[in-house]
């Protein structure tokens, strides 16, 4: 396929992912029939933008939940990552599969690292490697065999040409529509509320005129986000303040222009390694928008998960509490499931409005929204204000933990009140995050790890599908970060089961870090204490 054109390589692409309308059922239903899964964790997002994320080379174990797949005994599976994951992780995920032997799972799953550890995404690694490509497509069923990735590129669109399977995912040419420049015209088209801001931008000129031009029609305002229109995580955010502003409501707008245009290098930046120098390089490569910045006591930022299936139909998945760090909160820690009853519902209304837009411009697979709300007063009656932030057309932080507790329980999320039920018809609760990180953690390695889960009993326990399952443990070493979800029948054992896992493990690091480094007390980037957001 190397030698056809652009027109031509999309063209094939679409007949491709035709094949998926028909192949639904098989691939939706376990059990339903053979299927050959080709798992492309590929982080293909700008890499400038990836490299603020400590260990993001790792990030290609969040796929990994994609093994539990594997408790269909008809599933064949192929993962492929850049560097060889450590055997003890792989055995970690495959003793989690109730009721598949061992070594059934681990005889239908083929594990090909290209040991290639460039910045450069996975995919674009694996197209560079004809013989590579040569062995996957001979080892693939192509009449039962489709790829799923992390996010979807012009190159997993041309890896999947190459290799003659359809990609389930989006087709790139509508990857627009999750950028933060189209999700504000999707909410637009939906009539859903969002953040008064401004169109995209790929000049610092224009940022400047389009900020103060927001100012002056809300003299009010107390910050602005400013927010790469390609941004991932929150990283490429930056809050302008105008609290110090000496202009007064009746300032001119050219005063407010002059005043924006004084502050831009003093942005305050969610990526702690960010500057105004390089983040204004990257302003005519990704372009920006402005957006008023929501204020509110007590505001929340939960999110919507849904799908848009190849039949068309829209599906809402879970809905989630976020939460956020940063120097002003707009850092993905973490999230809980389910978001707060008060909202939830609300949410699941407002995804689907959304997802139906999606599907009508031909939107595929996995999307997320996110949102801040901010409460009523004390004693009001009146609704929560709801604003719509962005769409994610990719699979995000969300959905490792919820992917693996639908998985692992074989469970349904239950529309009518926003909760997911086990097969035995329990309510099922989680708190979940990719940034556990501290620096006593660094120096473990993922045995030293197993040994902690196994003396302090952290395992999933699959009788009573409570528990904790680990994720990135390739972070640890170098980073002292690691992922896990926490899993219990009710909100509190969720909470006390997560938390359970986080002393454990500094309990048995912090005392021997201490006294290798020689320092009193152990840095803490992330803190989990008095987190704003819980259940009720």
């Amino acid at each position: 396929m190397a030698e056809l054109g652009l027109s031509e390589r999309i063209h094939h692409f679409r007949q491709l992912q035709n094949q998926l309308r028909y192949r639904w059922p098989a691939i939706n239903e376990p059990g339903e029939g053979d299927a050959d899964i080709l798992v492309i964790p590929s982080f293909s997002v700008d890499q400038q933008e990836l490299q603020k994320i400590d260990g993001f080379l790792h990030y290609e174990e969040r796929l990994l939940f994609a093994l539990m797949r594997l408790r269909n005994p008809r599933t064949r599976l192929i993962y492929i990552t850049s560097q060889p994951l450590p055997p003890i992780v792989i055995d970690y995920y495959l003793q989690l599969l109730p009721g598949i032997p061992f070594s059934h799972a681990r005889d239908r799953l083929m594990l090909l690292p290209i040991y290639d550890q460039s910045l450069k995404p996975l995919s674009q690694k694996i197209l560079e490697r004809p013989r590579l490509l040569q062995r996957i497509r001979h080892s693939l069923r192509p009449d039962c065999a489709y790829m799923v990735c992390f996010n979807s590129t012009d190159l997993e669109r041309d890896l999947s040409v190459a290799l003659n399977i359809p990609l389930l995912a989006a087709d790139p040419e509508l990857l627009y529509w999750g950028t933060k420049s189209g999700s504000r015209q999707i909410f637009a088209e939906c009539g859903i509320p969002h953040p008064d801001g401004s169109p995209l931008v790929r000049e610092v000129s224009g940022l400047v005129r389009e900020a103060a031009q927001l100012w002056q029609r809300q003299p009010s305002l107390q910050r602005m986000v400013v927010k790469l229109n390609e941004g991932f995580s929150g990283e490429g955010n930056a809050l302008l303040s105008l609290r110090d502003a000496p202009l007064g409501s009746g300032a001119s707008l050219e005063e407010r222009r002059a005043f924006v245009a004084q502050q831009l290098p003093n942005l305050k930046f969610e990526s702690a390694t960010e500057s105004w120098t390089h983040f204004s390089q990257r302003i005519p490569l990704l372009g920006v928008i402005v957006e008023a910045f929501i204020e509110g006591e007590g505001k929340q930022s939960p999110s919507v998960q849904g799908r848009v299936n190849p039949t068309g139909e829209v599906e809402i998945l879970s809905t989630h509490d976020q939460i956020l760090g940063g120097p002003s909160g707009q850092i993905y820690l973490g999230c809980r499931f389910p978001a707060h009853e008060d909202y939830r519902i609300q949410l699941q209304e407002l995804g689907l409005k959304i997802g139906e837009n999606l599907a009508q411009k031909g939107v595929l697979e996995r999307f997320g929204v996110d949102f801040v709300i901010v409460p009523p007063p004390p004693g009001s009656s009146e609704p929560w204000q709801v604003n719509a932030i962005e769409i994610n057309l990719r699979k995000g932080g969300t959905t490792h933990p919820f992917m693996t507790l639908k998985l692992l329980t074989n469970g349904v999320y239950d529309l009518s009140d926003g909760c997911f039920y086990s097969q035995q018809g329990l309510p099922k609760f989680y708190v979940a995050s990719d940034n556990l990180q501290r620096e006593h953690y660094q120096g473990l390695l993922p045995t030293d790890l197993m040994d902690i889960i196994a003396h302090h009993h952290l395992h999933f326990d699959t009788g009573s599908e409570t528990g904790t399952v680990f994720h990135l443990m390739g972070c640890l070493s170098e980073f002292g970060k690691l992922g896990l979800t926490s899993i219990g029948n009710s909100p509190e054992q969720a909470e006390e089961i997560f938390a359970q896992a986080r002393e454990s493990l500094d309990t048995e690091t912090q005392s021997t870090w201490q006294a290798c480094s020689g320092q009193a007390q152990a840095t803490q980037p992330i803190s989990w204490d008095n987190v704003p957001i819980g259940f009720a």
